[in-house]
């Protein structure tokens, strides 16, 4: 008999990433699949997204409110409970102290039981590039949030006096990482991830997503006997 995944026993989730539509095209399948299996699942969106565009016409403010919009958009396909913007500035993300402190702010009100981050590292595979500085950033912070500022009280006492608690994550998902080791089968969410991420038009535009996204899902379930699914570094912690 095989046993069911760990994370299918956990109530909350948590996403951090660094802009919007990141979460969709990283884990938008794992989302859907978890909100329809009664996980509450909450993002956390590190930087405003004030920078991705070609179009000289438009300024960094008015990006702002569209890509907000289209994040809280996608989000709402996915099922997911809430969406924190933090707002640091696009294309700027550092992995510092401010960083990990806000984003371990969110892990303590929250208190995820898993959490799915950015790849820290970068990777030269060829096909997604040498990482975006802002990803690397994401994922270092929350990797540094998770373990070990969520967790140690006498780290940022502030959140105390603030009535936040410690919280030990108990696992931890990479996303688009080089060397996935726990794969999702994301079969009966495919549907959903692909109109979550068509709510992200200043990005795609006009072009169909959706027999990309079902190709790339096919090639990384198929191996593991899904029609679709989804690939992550798996960090399990046992403070």
């Amino acid at each position: 008999m095989t046993q069911a995944p760990q994370e299918d026993s956990y109530e909350r989730a948590m996403v951090v990433f660094a802009h919007p539509d990141d979460a969709e095209f990283g884990c938008s399948g794992t989302v859907a699949h978890w909100a329809l299996h009664g996980m509450e699942v909450v993002y956390v969106q590190c930087t405003d997204g004030s920078k991705g565009t070609s179009d000289r016409n438009i300024t960094s403010e008015e990006l702002v409110e569209i890509r907000r919009q289209e994040q809280v958009a996608a989000a709402r396909v996915l099922g997911v409970k809430e969406v924190v913007f933090l707002n640091y500035p696009d294309a700027y993300l550092q992995p510092t102290l401010e960083l990990r402190r806000d984003i371990a702010r969110q892990i303590r009100i929250h208190r995820p039981d898993i959490v799915i981050c950015q790849n820290p590292v970068r990777t030269f595979s060829g096909d997604r590039g040498v990482g975006h500085p802002d990803h690397l950033a994401a994922g270092e912070a929350t990797l540094s949030a998770v373990y070990p500022t969520a967790r140690d009280h006498l780290t940022f006492p502030e959140m105390l006096a603030e009535g936040l608690e410690p919280h030990k994550v108990k696992e931890l998902f990479i996303m688009m990482g080089g060397e996935p080791d726990r794969w999702v089968d994301v079969s009966d969410s495919i549907d959903t991830a692909i109109e979550a991420i068509k709510q992200h038009k200043s990005q795609i535009g006009d072009r169909d997503v959706g027999q990309r996204v079902r190709e790339g899902r096919r090639r990384i379930g198929e191996p593991h006997g899904f029609a679709y699914g989804e690939g992550f570094k798996r960090i399990r912690f046992g403070f």
